[in-house]
């Protein structure tokens, strides 16, 4: 197992290319199940959680074909298994996507309970009560789901009773090939829902209203092969813009979209922060001066997002004055806050808040990540203290940032991989 080790107290400076979304690229892969035809997926980010669903399609005999520039092709009518086994399954929650597509495409379909990040309850029962709406049988037994469906699924009138990305995703590929419409009111609005959407529309799929709260989906006798770029990862490119603020520092970030950052950039301004944006393109830059303190509040999209929050806690803990930052999307998202302590942060937990008290510099200590985003809060802080931090436990990392420490490395940071 690999650790980081980071020399603090340089400012982030140079420019760097954000990779594909990988919040996107997951449901993307999960789609190509819906049809027999080959589809062709560019931009996937170089991740751990990408190679795992690939071996998923790989366990069920699908055999995906990877290009040098991680493009891929697959062609799901060599399929053989439609179980997604507990060993795959465990490390990644994204897994539960290919119940949908499984059980719309071929009647059947045999998903693990998932694992992923320790960050509060993230419930399937309403990806289950969905599709039993659609006609689908389905029992949870020995730990798996277990899903048939008579035919075909039938268009339904869903509502969603919480917001859930993963849940109006599977549903969306589910009603593709249903008899009829399928409604989903109170759909998540997040860009790598209207990725997917958007790619589904390429494969001959009939929705309209991504990106609002009513998804509607008229189904097809069939979906066709296509060939799909997958959007730029959003939290990729607001940590590294966090980072560059945190270290008083200098970033440009490419192929990137500054038009679904509109959140972050405002809390990042409101921090002292100098932005410029293009088409592709963000520029930030503090002038050499030290940030000031936000108060955050996340929700689903378009607000704040809870995947930035930890990142801004980082930020937090060495900006002038007070900031609180409120958690309202999941619980126990606040592991980061005791190892940050630990490096001399001023943070206390107040129910799902955090009230972080600037200091001028943190101090450098072995730290252990937690979950995904926790680590790369947890590297922010160690680049702005003032000796040596290890970050340990950093597959979680691998599994959402490509090749991090080579782009650090790239804006002038000091930091290394070594063996644990």
């Amino acid at each position: 197992m690999d650790k980081l080790i980071i020399k603090g107290g340089v400012s982030l400076n140079g420019e760097i290319r954000i990779a594909g979304a990988k919040n996107s690229a997951l449901p993307i892969l999960a789609a190509s199940l819906l049809t027999r035809d080959t589809v062709q997926i560019r931009n996937l980010p170089h991740l751990y959680d990408i190679t795992t669903m690939l071996e998923l399609l790989g366990c069920m005999g699908v055999e995906p074909i990877v290009d040098e520039k991680l493009s891929v092709e697959i062609n799901s009518g060599t399929i053989n298994s439609f179980s997604a086994p507990y060993e795959l399954v465990k490390t990644m929650r994204a897994s539960i996507l290919v119940l949908g597509p499984l059980l719309a495409c071929y009647g059947q379909a045999e998903v693990a309970l998932p694992g992923g990040c320790a960050i509060g309850s993230r419930p399937v029962n309403l990806h289950i009560s969905a599709l039993e709406s659609m006609g689908a049988s389905i029992r949870v037994e020995d730990g798996y789901i277990k899903a048939t469906v008579d035919g075909r699924l039938k268009g339904s009138h869903i509502f969603m009773d919480l917001v859930t990305v993963t849940g109006t995703e599977n549903v969306m590929m589910a009603a593709t090939l249903a008899d009829g419409r399928t409604v989903i009111e109170n759909a998540a609005r997040e860009p790598e829902v209207v990725d997917l959407a958007n790619c589904l529309i390429e494969m001959g799929a009939r929705i309209e209203g991504q990106g609002t709260d009513t998804v509607i989906i008229d189904g097809v006798p069939e979906l066709h092969g296509c060939s799909y770029s997958v959007m730029p990862d959003r939290i990729e490119t607001g940590t590294y813009l966090i980072a560059a603020a945190a270290t008083r520092g200098r970033v440009r970030v490419k192929d990137t979209r500054p038009d679904i950052l509109d959140a972050v950039l405002a809390k990042l301004e409101q921090a002292g922060a100098d932005i410029k944006v293009g088409k592709d393109w963000i520029e930030l830059d503090m002038h050499g001066r030290r940030p000031r303190s936000v108060s955050l509040r996340t929700a689903p999209y378009p607000a704040f997002p809870t995947d930035m929050q930890a990142q801004f806690t980082a930020l937090n803990a060495i900006a002038e004055g007070t900031g609180s930052i409120t958690e309202t999307v999941f619980e126990n998202r606040f592991m980061h806050v005791h190892e940050m302590n630990r490096m001399g942060a001023a943070i206390r937990v107040e129910g799902n808040t955090v009230i972080v008290d600037g200091v001028e510099m943190l101090k450098g200590a072995p730290v252990m990540a937690t979950d995904l985003r926790a680590s790369a809060s947890l590297i922010i802080a160690g680049l702005v203290s003032d000796n040596e931090t290890s970050v340990d436990r950093i597959y979680h990392i691998d599994r959402g940032y490509e090749c991090i420490e080579e782009k650090l490395q790239l804006l002038g940071a000091k930091i290394r991989r070594v063996p644990s």
